[in-house]
């Protein structure tokens, strides 16, 4: 009797399976959608969902909330930098924007200029004026005071005319004031080369 009840259970069980279980040849009715089951899918989790679209975590306490700031205030400062550094419109102050000073820089930055050695040569006068020194060192220190100083307004000048040139040029029709653009390619043109801020994007010798 056991080995009965056994055996029809597993007959019932068998039945089911068929009557769940589609058969593929069997038509089916127009406008018919498959069930997910039958295509064999699954229900995604709505944890694993909500997991998936959650980027960022909120912070959980003030502390963390805090130190997110700080870490997005150090990325947008380290962004704004290399932004400026390579001249990047965007992120230059208000005295770097504008094409007539991208022309300005592109001007000084093509040639070498005598005031990039002025800082230099000014130190040096600076220590053989001491009243310790001879005479003799401190009358060579005076010469060469006078040297770089004829020399860097000269170098100026030049600078001044070439921006007044190519300026007038190729923008005939600027609002930018041509001493202020003087003012600023004589400046930049004291400045070394490797501290110029945005950096040269030409190289000596290029044809502006």
């Amino acid at each position: 009797m056991p080995s009965l009840f056994r055996r029809k259970s597993t007959e019932l069980v068998a039945d089911a399976v068929e009557e769940v279980t589609p058969d593929p040849a069997t038509p089916r009715p127009k406008g018919y959608t498959p069930s997910k089951k039958e295509l064999g899918q699954q229900t995604p989790k709505r944890v694993s969902v909500q997991r998936r679209h959650d980027v960022t975590q909120a912070p959980a306490n003030r502390r963390e909330a805090y130190k997110q700031m700080r870490e997005r205030q150090r990325e947008e400062r380290a962004e704004a930098s290399a932004g400026m550094r390579a001249g990047d419109e965007r992120y230059l102050l208000a005295r770097d924007r504008g094409p007539e000073r991208a022309l300005v820089r592109a001007i000084v930055d093509s040639r070498r200029t005598a005031g990039t050695w002025f800082f230099a040569g000014a130190i040096i006068v600076f220590v053989g004026s001491y009243s310790t020194m001879p005479m003799q060192v401190r009358l060579a220190a005076n010469a060469l005071w006078a040297v770089l100083a004829i020399t860097v307004v000269v170098d100026s000048i030049l600078i001044s005319r070439r921006i007044k040139k190519l300026v007038t040029a190729r923008f005939p029709d600027t609002t930018q004031r041509m001493g202020s653009l003087y003012l600023y390619g004589i400046m930049r043109g004291l400045t070394f080369r490797r501290m110029r801020v945005p950096k040269p994007q030409v190289e000596f010798g290029a044809k502006i």
